[in-house]
């Protein structure tokens, strides 16, 4: 009796929900707040390091008018040069592997209704290989490139996860160049079990996003500036919170925490005075475990305006500069 076989069934296939090819760039980012994005992944999860979860829910709930936003045109930008680097990046790709890949020129979106605001877009395919489907190209400068030291860094393996559920595809390779002169190519397998964990955490964001609930502020510098952009200006009222018990606790913790950050601080500083007074004149200090460098910067020049201002005040009505006010948060015990 000859063993059943199941046959195989092949995923369905990604929706085309618009086609980029002659779509301007304002237009593709309209497109891309209908939906996350396989490059919006980890940060939707908060896990990207310089996205949090409030400034993309921003970004979707178009709240975003007034965030500084990288200008593809400017050319000590990292979006400028990966930009124009990718398809050299693809080129060695295909140099290094023999592997052919083209372009997709579309936004792509889940097939299954349930998923629909499930979106990515593919730097390529890679063509007729039954062991990887997808490249994507990556440029890593020095600061960049400490994370790769390890392999592909967490918040692109989630990007390219994201790519393999939206697609069906089963693997993907990251092709990244790194400080402009090496190329590192490394796999990512389908991982089912991470994607239902991705898709079920995105989708509590996207949650966020259709009921413009904002989440919850992850302490992140990008938080933080979500935060400022989304309350610049203060009511001059006061807001009781002493019955609310999960913020008066916050408030103690915090109160807590800036204490110890200071009894840190001031260790800190008599530890930092005993080294500096036993240096003396010296330049640097080696310890079993590292060294310390005590040097004096060069001297510098600059515009004493407070005097020329003096000499001539009518320069002040000449040339103002107003900068903006901030709100301070300043905490009173």
């Amino acid at each position: 009796m000859q063993p059943s076989q199941v046959a195989f069934r092949p995923r369905p296939q990604a929706l085309r929900l618009v086609n980029t090819q002659t779509l301007s760039r304002e237009s593709w980012l309209n497109v891309r707040k209908q939906g996350i994005g396989s490059s919006d992944a980890a940060a939707a999860v908060g896990l990207n390091p310089y996205l949090s979860p409030l400034e993309l829910w921003m970004i979707k709930t178009g709240r975003d008018k007034d965030l500084p936003k990288p200008d593809p045109f400017d050319e000590a930008s990292p979006i400028y040069w990966g930009s124009l680097l990718e398809p050299i990046v693809a080129r060695h790709y295909t140099k290094h592997t023999g592997r052919k890949v083209r372009r997709i020129n579309a936004v792509l979106q889940h097939p299954d209704p349930d998923k629909s605001w499930m979106l990515a877009n593919l730097d390529y395919t890679v063509s007729g290989n039954e062991e990887v489907q997808i490249l994507e190209c990556k440029t890593a400068g020095f600061h960049g490139s400490f994370l790769w030291r390890d392999g592909v860094p967490e918040y692109i393996q989630l990007q390219v996860q994201h790519q393999l559920a939206v697609t069906g595809k089963e693997a993907a390779d990251v092709c990244v160049l790194v400080c402009g002169q090496e190329i590192r190519i490394h796999r990512i397998e389908r991982d089912d079990e991470l994607i239902a964990k991705l898709v079920e955490l995105e989708r509590q964001f996207w949650r966020y996003v259709e009921t413009d609930t904002p989440p919850p502020a992850d302490g992140s510098e990008s938080a933080g500036k979500a935060l400022r952009f989304l309350f610049p200006q203060d009511a001059g009222n006061t807001l009781d919170l002493s019955e609310d018990i999960h913020l008066s606790d916050a408030f103690a913790d915090l109160l807590q925490v800036r204490q110890e950050v200071a009894d840190k601080q001031e260790k800190e500083e008599v530890l930092k005075q005993r080294i500096q007074q036993r240096m003396g004149d010296a330049s640097r200090a080696i310890f079993a475990t590292g060294s310390v460098s005590w040097r004096k910067s060069k001297d510098s020049t600059t515009l004493d305006t407070a005097r020329l201002l003096k000499e001539q005040p009518d320069l002040m009505q000449r040339y103002p500069l107003t900068r903006s006010g901030s709100r301070r948060f300043i905490v009173n015990s």
